[in-house]
């Protein structure tokens, strides 16, 4: 790659967060999660059969799923969901190619369904109602999936750093042990606040109400959620202060009970893109991008394929060196996508480290795309 369109600069510490570093992860059931993830995966569908009937990935963008909560009466013991969830999905993709047809609407609702049914405890595809209104996309971008390295559809930049920060580790750790816990549900929500070596640890967990049958048994539980995310925590170093289910009343029915794990049976709706950003997390003290990764097409669309790219380039520059690194990537639309306009790196490696990271990854390019459509790269 020219050298004119690397920028590396060098920082006393680039490793520094802000002395206060806040941290959030919104969990695999959380109503947002569900959008993006359900989005990213109609996307990977939709590859597949393009793959399968044209031989290569048409032009499509599912990353407009909306979600409308139900509503539900959780009870120690059982209770009952009274309204579905609606989850609606939007977009666009092509539906009829050099005189084939597609159905899209199959291809999506099956996809959202199969997620559901795979990855959740109690949540199923009965208490969803699922709607398909994706729309025919734009004809004149069929085409342009056919070079062998695609042209960017938009300017726009992606983000990403590595390693992750004590606090980052410890809040997604936290948030995939939690899950484990199995009178807990897949909404597992978890903000860390950072001063120094102190942390505070707000972590909101949703029970499933089945499996408790009494309101000591859902205390036991939280004391388990506090000690996974107190011993977490100290194994990265920090000290934490830990909070569960801070709204919890004194009451039965003041307690964070669900029927399905999710707070999306009963007053929480979601959309892709308002939760995490292709690194799993929300970051405000660093860097990153207000991109809706999920769903977009992973063939050209550089506001997906680059937040993807940088935080594979930051990993790889850490890699290299023991150097923490900052990434920035800029697209210009029109250009190949391996020809981007601004690559801006933050770290101590030296420029030669930087160059050579930059140079192997931009010529892999194309190999992204095909460990997207295998879901090897989450994008929430």
């Amino acid at each position: 790659m020219n050298k004119d369109r690397i920028n590396v600069e060098k920082a006393d510490d680039p490793t520094k967060t802000d002395q206060i570093e806040i941290v959030e992860r919104k969990g695999l059931g959380h109503p947002d999660s569900i959008s993006d993830v359900i989005a990213e995966n109609i996307s990977q569908a939709l590859c597949k059969a393009y793959m399968d009937k044209f031989g290569h990935v048409l032009h499509h963008n599912t990353d407009e799923v909306q979600l409308v909560a139900g509503s539900s009466n959780p009870e120690i013991s059982g209770g009952k969901q009274e309204q579905n969830i609606y989850i609606l999905l939007t977009g666009r993709a092509t539906k009829e190619f050099e005189g084939k047809t597609i159905d899209i609407d199959k291809i999506a609702k099956k996809a959202a369904r199969e997620y559901i049914e795979d990855n959740f405890k109690a949540l199923s595809p009965e208490h969803i109602e699922f709607e398909s209104k994706i729309g025919e996309t734009s004809t004149d971008l069929k085409n342009v999936f056919e070079g062998e390295v695609p042209h960017s559809n938009d300017t726009s930049f992606g983000v990403g750093h590595a390693p992750l920060s004590p606090t980052e580790k410890a809040v997604k750790r936290t948030e995939r042990q939690v899950r484990e816990i199995k009178e807990i549900g897949e909404d597992v929500k978890v903000m860390a606040v950072r001063e120094n070596e102190g942390l505070d640890l707000t972590v909101a967990t949703a029970v499933i109400s089945s499996r408790i049958n009494s309101k000591e048994e859902y205390e036991k539980a939280m004391e388990k959620v506090k000690d996974t995310a107190e011993e977490i925590a100290d194994e990265e170093g920090l000290d934490a202060t830990v909070r569960v289910n801070t709204a919890d009343g004194e009451d039965e029915d003041a307690l964070y009970l669900t029927v399905t794990g999710t707070s999306a049976e009963m007053g929480d709706d979601g959309s892709v893109g308002r939760g995490n950003r292709v690194n799993g997390l929300i970051t405000p003290s660093r860097p990153m991008s207000l991109e809706a990764a999920s769903g977009k097409n992973p063939v050209s669309h550089v506001g997906k394929i680059y937040n993807l790219l940088a935080q594979e380039l930051a990993m790889e520059i850490y890699e290299r060196s023991g150097e923490f690194a900052q990434v920035k990537i800029v697209s210009e639309i029109g250009q190949k996508i391996d020809k981007p306009q601004r690559v801006a790196v933050k770290t101590q490696a030296t420029e030669e480290t930087v160059e050579q990271a930059v140079d192997d990854q931009f010529s892999q390019i194309t190999e992204l795309t095909q460990e997207v459509i295998n879901g090897e790269h989450s994008t929430f």
